[in-house]
């Protein structure tokens, strides 16, 4: 178990129920009282602690590294083995920071897209710390216009620190591909939902993040940089990074008070990490309510709503 610096209390008691059970191991003594007293001061502590998250310890929690990810959240979601991975952009590569495919929830056919960080140190690299090179950009939209032309919905996972900065990216396209998938995107036939499980950094997340709803859970993040970037930009240190997460609005809390998302996913208290099967049911549950609401919708009126909502964004009338 993976504590954060603020869960120090938590710690401490953890590490007390675990001294109290070597002595129950080892001796006659029963401890069983104290056991549960500890247990519920765990909970108890847990809750008052999760239920004063500052910005900055929510960017904490949204970076968790026993974070569920998006192939975790699909594989929870849809029906037993129905999801198939499928791979590449027919162009230039198969990019693992960018994963889809097709499943099924309750027997409707879903295509699943999502940016994928690793569990460890390997899969990390392997994935590329979950940012996207173009080709995982085009490889989205190839699986979108696919998902379009058969009339499956489309659930966008969004998890990244940002799109890949590095030259190759660059000069293969990074800012064209992301561009050309928000252009995509707005006018797509299709249910479009998009949630945020946890970064969501830049222009990295808005290419697969343009839906008819968009969601984030309790404890993520949405914004143009990072608090430690913005940090740098505006004192030149990274040590104004719990400052920055304070002025930037990026919790889902104030994302949805700005009318920028459609609504907050309710997370386990202690975070998605600590309970992921009740995140699961969660996620499931605002993606089915969704799909009801858009289903039958006409086609033509979802996109010209879609583009509407995104389009006002960033409206300011005078005297507001």
């Amino acid at each position: 178990m993976i504590f954060l610096d603020f869960e120090k209390p938590i710690a401490d008691l953890y590490e007390q129920l675990e001294a109290i059970n070597d002595v129950q191991l080892k001796g006659d003594v029963d401890v069983s009282k104290s056991i549960k007293d500890i247990e519920k001061q765990i909970v108890t502590t847990r809750k008052k602690i999760y239920e004063k998250l500052t910005p900055w310890q929510q960017v904490q929690v949204s970076r968790h590294p026993e974070r569920p990810y998006t192939l975790s959240y699909i594989d929870a979601i849809s029906d037993d083995k129905s999801f198939i991975e499928l791979h590449g952009d027919r162009n230039v590569a198969d990019d693992k920071a960018m994963v889809g495919g097709l499943g099924s929830i309750d027997g409707e056919s879903v295509m699943f897209i999502g940016q994928q960080k690793g569990i460890n140190t390997k899969m990390r690299q392997y994935r590329n710390f979950g940012m996207p090179n173009p080709e995982g950009y085009r490889k989205a939209l190839r699986l979108m216009k696919m998902a379009e032309k058969f009339n499956h919905p489309i659930v966008c996972f969004i998890d990244t620190p940002g799109a890949f900065p590095g030259l190759e990216a660059e000069e293969r396209g990074q800012g064209e591909a992301i561009a050309r998938n928000l252009f995509e995107m707005s006018k797509l036939k299709v249910p479009v939902i998009c949630i945020v499980i946890g970064e969501g950094a830049s222009g990295g997340a808005l290419g697969i993040g343009m839906g008819d709803r968009v969601f984030m859970m309790e404890n993520t993040w949405y914004s143009v940089i990072s608090p430690e970037n913005c940090s740098t930009i505006l004192w030149r240190s990274w040590d104004y990074k719990e400052q920055a997460a304070e002025k930037m609005k990026l919790t889902s809390q104030d994302m949805n008070k700005l009318g920028l998302i459609d609504g907050v996913i309710k997370e386990p208290i202690g975070g998605a990490h600590s309970d992921p099967a009740t995140a699961y049911k969660n996620v499931k549950k605002a993606i089915l309510k969704s799909l009801g609401e858009l289903r039958d919708m006409d086609p033509a009126k979802r996109v010209t709503v879609r583009i509407k909502k995104f389009a006002s964004m960033g409206d300011h009338q005078e005297g507001e």
